[in-house]
């Protein structure tokens, strides 16, 4: 999650600009993800409270990368570079109740701070390399192109990762005294 997240609001502004597009349309992108981001968090929030929390965040990986996939294919316009800004904002954090929702059902209430702490831990290392991976391939090649390629198939092994995941609480077994 926090690779192409960080690529997107790392680099976003600079590859619209190089691109040909004014710096505005990147401005005005960081700005339409994070209103939509309002939107998305919430109502992914509230649909993980009503459905399977794997399945809607297997969901919202699949949804990331085909954004990514038909903002590539596509033409590069204001429009487009708008559209892509919304929709990405919509799915932006939308992990995040899905994600701690699932780790208080599994593994209860008790213990979300710590594992909570955990997931947000490799979700920044991600963060750490998904901007500076970018940095490095775009002061090697001159282009984006490779990093987006690596978010869609990060996004799509983050899908199938949730797949197996059961939802059910863990039962821990009752400690018994020795005899």
């Amino acid at each position: 999650c926090g690779f192409h997240i960080a690529f997107v609001g790392t680099h976003l502004p600079s590859y619209i600009r190089d691109q040909g597009l004014p710096a505005e349309v990147g401005a005005w992108s960081l700005a339409l993800i994070g209103l939509f981001n309002i939107a998305g968090s919430w109502l992914w929030g509230a649909w993980g409270s009503k459905r399977s929390k794997k399945g809607l965040l297997a969901l919202l990986y699949v949804l990331r990368a085909v954004a990514i996939g038909i903002f590539l294919l596509v033409p590069l316009s204001p429009a487009s570079v708008l559209v892509f800004a919304a929709t990405f904002g919509f799915l932006w954090l939308g992990t995040v109740p899905l994600t701690n929702g699932l780790v208080a059902q599994i593994y209860g209430l008790r213990h979300l701070s710590a594992l909570g702490g955990i997931v947000f831990l490799s979700h920044q290392v991600g963060a750490f390399l998904g901007a500076w991976t970018a940095g490095v391939a775009f002061d090697a090649t001159g282009s984006y192109d490779l990093i987006w390629f690596v978010s869609i198939g990060l996004r799509l092994l983050a899908a199938a990762a949730n797949l197996p995941i059961r939802e059910a609480p863990l039962v821990r077994p009752e400690a018994v005294p020795a005899e």
